[in-house]
C-alpha cells in the first residue's frame, strides 16, 4: 500500500486528520492579524497546505460528496469549539444543538458513504 493509494481505513484517518489540520489554520486565522504576523501566517499557510495535501490524498478513496462535506464539517465544528474556548464566542442552547447537528451530520456521512472510489 502506497501513500498515494491508502486502503479505505487509512483514507478515513487521513481524512479525519486533515479535518483537524482545518480546525488548526482556521483558529490561527485571527492570529494572522490580516496576514500582518509572519509567524502565526506562515503557520497557518503550512496547515492549510497540509490539510488540502491530505484531503486531495483521501479522495483516491472516498467519493468527493462524502470527503469534502466531511472535512468541511470537522473544521467548522472545531473551530466553532475553539472560538467558544479560546475567543469567547458566544455559547447557548441553540448554538450548541446547531453544532451537535452538525457532528450528526458529520457521522451520518461517515456511515453511509465509506466507499471506495471506482
Amino acid at each position: 500500500m502506497s501513500l498515494l493509494s491508502p486502503s479505505t481505513g487509512f483514507a478515513w484517518f487521513i481524512l479525519v486528520a486533515s479535518g483537524l489540520l482545518e480546525v488548526g489554520w482556521a483558529s490561527l486565522l485571527p492570529r494572522t492579524e490580516g496576514f500582518t504576523r509572519l509567524g502565526p501566517s506562515l503557520l497557518m499557510g503550512a496547515l492549510l497546505v497540509l490539510s488540502m495535501v491530505g484531503i486531495s490524498v483521501a479522495t483516491r478513496v472516498i467519493p468527493i460528496g462524502t470527503a469534502y462535506p466531511v472535512w468541511v464539517g470537522i473544521g467548522a465544528v472545531g473551530a466553532a469549539v475553539v472560538g467558544i474556548a479560546f475567543y469567547q464566542e458566544p455559547t447557548n442552547a441553540l448554538r450548541l444543538t446547531f453544532l451537535v447537528l452538525l457532528v450528526a451530520s458529520i457521522l451520518g456521512l461517515r456511515l453511509t458513504g465509506g466507499g471506495s472510489v471506482a
